[in-house]
């Protein structure tokens, strides 16, 4: 018998896994025609839900809605796509199932936030009729994290708990605009010196308990909190304890 090529999931895959989740801004959606049987591959945009739900948004003239409105299983790669041979960078296949997002309904208008923070020019065609957007329920997920690096993981490998953080979501949108109008200063430090970034003027694009989003232009870096937050109420003493570690600064004792 030959010897399980994938490895024990670790605190490492785990986290190269979430960040390429949070960070990637397309990805190949392969849904299935029941006719046929056979797969059909599409390149979609992608956002994640606060908990790291991976969202979508269609049109009903795509064949890809018309088949998850069919048979809603579906799968998503993810890539990161660097210099060199492309294989030798990690990659993400997700398994899920397609649920549309009716609107109107308060889950559409926080996804729909979420999804034209991290696809501004979505703007212009995301109130269309005929535009839905869709959340893609992760079960299990499969991590190609390099050359000898394979994991088997499972969704809860991948989400966010949000167990005692129900009130994190109407927080991030007050904390969003507060970080980008009152402490851009900070963010780019957040960018440049916590995430190796290159220097330029960066704005945070969201939030969630083990994170946050950083995008300039079309670049999107991922700054993970040290541990997840327990209480909404802890969001803000841990930005504010990344700044100081951005700075440089000790903490109070």
């Amino acid at each position: 018998m030959p010897n399980d090529p994938f490895l024990p999931v670790d605190q490492e895959a785990r986290g190269t896994a979430k960040r390429l989740l949070r960070t990637a801004r397309s990805g190949t959606l392969a849904t299935l025609e029941r006719e046929s049987g056979f797969p059909f591959a599409s390149l979609v945009g992608l956002a994640t839900a606060c908990d790291g739900t991976p969202v979508i948004l269609t049109s009903q003239l795509s064949v890809h809605t018309r088949l998850m409105e069919q048979e809603p299983r579906c799968s998503l790669l993810l890539s990161d796509i660097r210099k060199g041979d492309p294989l030798a960078h990690p990659r993400l296949t997700l398994q899920a199932l397609a649920r549309r997002v009716e609107r109107p309904s308060d889950m559409h208008d926080a996804l729909r936030r979420r999804y034209l923070a991290h696809h501004p020019k979505a703007a212009l065609y995301a109130d269309f009729p005929d535009f839905s957007f869709w959340r893609l329920s992760v079960q299990r997920a499969s991590l190609n994290g390099g050359f000898g690096r394979a994991y088997h993981m499972e969704a809860t490998d991948i989400l966010t708990d949000m167990t005692g953080l129900e009130d994190f979501e109407p927080l991030e949108e007050e904390a969003l605009a507060h970080m980008n109008a009152d402490h851009a200063d900070v963010v780019a430090l957040y960018a440049e010196r916590l995430c190796g970034a290159r220097p330029g003027i960066w704005r945070m694009t969201g939030l969630d308990p083990e994170g946050a989003q950083l995008a300039l232009g079309d670049e999107i870096v991922r700054l993970s909190f040290p541990q997840r937050l327990s209480r909404a109420a802890d969001l803000r003493p841990m930005l504010v304890a990344l700044a100081q570690q951005a700075r440089g600064e000790s903490a109070p004792e």
